[in-house]
């Protein structure tokens, strides 16, 4: 019955007409007690118009509760407003009751049956305010008596930060629905051991540190306190992982809508917040030199890593800024966000569509913006694609990039900064290599004599949430109820956010003077399988229960670890923590441009194998793997044999 009961308060809201109905009651009875206290309860004393006079009440008691809709109020979460209502509408009944009175008998001169008596009608007054009052409190203590006394049935929820975001936090949640504020937890020591509208502060490190929330079986943390040191925020994430706790977090107060805080956009933490280092700042003096005032073309612009860093640059005041992609509806999507996020700030950008392969377009394309600084994105990077669609990569990954930095250089462009990768490192697939024989040709066009353009390359592993990658992926598969799909049970992979990769980029490429191969710490690997069981927890999922993560076998061209330096290579520091220059082999030059006009012959022929083969020659230590061109690596080494 209890639970039924608690069922029945937990609706939405009683039926507006049953509140009214219940009202009209309750002012009824009061008229019925008003009359018998009225005449010290000598019964036989009440007038033989009472049932007129009750009705009589009652009407104009129904068209003041009408017309201050004090009926309309969620009994069971009743306010000081709601009460507020009850006491408006029954004030303004009883001084219409009171005005009618004395101008039906002081200025019409009626003395009638429908009179009803000024004492009764102030009594009737106090006691059905009072009554009305107390049925709505009773309603609301009874409900959230037995919610408490039933917290079982509840989600026991600790909100980290017990400042004005905490408070928010707490009031939007209530005491409602299925989830119950167990407490407040802070590192601020003052605030500990109070409470704030009746919940309890704790110290968070040592609710961090025992096993408070085995003890009183906490299902759910919030951090409402955006300020948290990122590795702070880590640490609390991972400890809660640990221990099964469901983690969510509030936006920041510059996304609530209107000023307040919905209980929608209280949201799961990302596993961004949990591989991410911290927030990037976009106010470098070395980088708003080299760009500002600057017209920067970026290829691959309306891709997850140009998109970035047209964003980026975009905050450095460049002149201009030209984005070009082949893709035509993210560019679209791209100029409609650019709009609206540097709205009133008049972002100049101009949106080109065209392939980086296109020689005869591109050459349109400096030839009329002129570009100072050029960050080339553009590339295929999804490595079991490409090892399918060889052909393809040879001709965007290598002589796509050509295309660009022949020009970068005609056009005496100040710099060219190339996107690399870590798969260009000691390569397995084609992807990888392509990307490494691009490296190789714009470091050979930098040391050419007459050379005035900066050639520089970055190169890091894996960001977060790029189209196409495995957080996307996983993300998909746990909407769908799995499985989630793991090539390798040992398989790593090094993470970066978009964010801060590409404001490395812009670091490296303002301290670069060409030549250089800048490499990225990239932080500690992340093998796969821990980071789809990281994202299962942190769905609210339990591994094996509600969803399973299946181990498929290495993908063709899929290595185990990535490297971000090859066999020969070392790093020296640079004056950034987190950017180090790699030192590099030396380049053959005369060499490498009659390989890659070799290569492009195979590329125009459509002779797969010698193109491949053409790749190997370039880049000896490209030796593939779970691929079908693995009888070149057999060939080769019965040759050398």
């Amino acid at each position: 019955m209890k639970k039924n009961l608690i069922n029945y308060l937990s609706m939405k809201h009683l039926a507006v007409w049953v509140v009214f109905f219940i009202d009209l009651t309750v002012v009824f009875c009061s008229f019925l007690l008003a009359a018998t206290l009225r005449f010290n309860f000598e019964l036989s004393r009440i007038e033989d118009h009472f049932a007129w006079h009750a009705f009589i009440t009652m009407g104009i008691y129904a068209l003041a509760f009408y017309a201050f809709k004090s009926y309309t109020g969620v009994v069971r979460h009743a306010s000081l407003l709601d009460i507020q209502r009850i006491v408006i509408a029954s004030s303004v009944a009883v001084a219409c009751m009171v005005f009618c009175s004395y101008m039906a008998h002081q200025v019409l001169g009626y003395s009638g049956t429908l009179l009803v008596s000024k004492s009764i009608m102030i009594i009737q007054f106090l006691l059905a305010t009072f009554f009305m009052a107390a049925f709505r409190l009773v309603v609301k203590a009874t409900y959230a008596s037995f919610l408490n006394n039933y917290s079982q049935m509840k989600t026991r929820v600790l909100i980290y930060g017990a400042g004005h975001s905490g408070i928010m936090t707490r009031n939007t949640l209530g005491n409602g629905g299925k989830t119950k504020v167990f407490g407040f937890i802070d590192d601020n020591s003052s605030m500990v051991g109070k409470r704030l509208e009746g919940v309890p502060v704790f110290n968070a490190l040592k609710v961090l540190e025992t096993d408070f929330i085995k003890k009183y079986n906490i299902s759910q943390l919030i951090i409402s306190n955006n300020d948290v040191p990122h590795p702070h925020k880590k640490e609390v994430i991972e400890h809660c992982l640990q221990q099964n706790v469901e983690i969510k977090e509030v936006p920041p107060f510059s996304q609530w809508i209107g000023g307040e805080l919905r209980a929608r956009q209280i949201r799961p933490v990302r596993i961004e917040d949990l591989l991410g280092r911290g927030e990037i700042s976009l106010s470098n003096e070395h980088v708003s030199n080299e760009l500002s005032g600057k017209t920067v073309l970026v290829t691959g612009g309306a891709g997850s890593i140009g998109s970035e860093i047209v964003r980026q640059v975009l905050h450095y005041n460049p002149e201009h800024v030209i984005i070009l992609d082949q893709a035509e509806s993210p560019c679209h999507e791209l100029e409609i966000a650019l709009q609206k996020e540097f709205k009133g700030r008049d972002p100049r950008f101009t949106t080109v569509i065209g392939d980086v392969t296109n020689l005869r377009r591109m050459k349109r394309l400096f030839s009329t913006f002129r570009p100072d600084v050029v960050f080339h994105a553009a590339a295929y990077k999804h490595v079991p694609l490409m090892e399918l669609n060889a052909f393809e990569a040879v001709d965007t990954n290598v002589m796509g990039t050509k295309c660009i930095a022949d020009l970068a250089q005609f056009y005496n462009v100040e710099k060219f900064v190339m996107v690399s990768t870590d798969k260009a490192i000691n390569p397995t697939n084609v992807m990888g290599t392509t990307k490494r024989v691009a490296e190789m040709y714009t470091q050979a066009l930098n040391a050419e004599p007459h050379n005035k353009t900066q050639f520089i390359i970055t190169r890091f592993g894996n960001v977060l949430g790029s189209n196409g990658s495995v957080i996307p992926l996983f993300r998909k598969q746990i909407a769908q109820g799995g499985p989630l799909t793991v090539t390798h049970e040992e398989i790593t992979r090094y993470f970066m956010t978009i964010a801060e990769a590409c404001s490395l980029v812009l670091e490296a490429g303002s301290m670069g003077t060409g030549g250089e191969i800048f490499v990225f710490d990239m932080g500690q690997p992340v093998k796969i399988i821990d980071l789809a069981r990281k994202m299962i927890k942190l769905s609210g999922l339990v591994e094996n229960e509600d969803i399973k993560i299946a181990v498929t076998g290495l993908r063709p061209g899929e290595k185990l670890y990535e490297e971000l330096l090859a066999n020969e290579e070392n790093t020296l520091p640079t004056h950034h923590e987190k950017i180090m220059k790699a030192k590099v082999r030396d380049v053959n030059v005369d060499q490498l441009m009659a390989q890659i006009a070799r290569l492009n012959e195979r590329l125009e022929n459509h002779d797969l194998t010698g193109m491949v083969g053409m790749l190997k020659e370039i880049v000896p230590e490209f030796i593939s793997r779970n691929s079908k061109f693995e009888s070149l690596d057999t060939a080769r080494r019965a040759v050398a044999s």
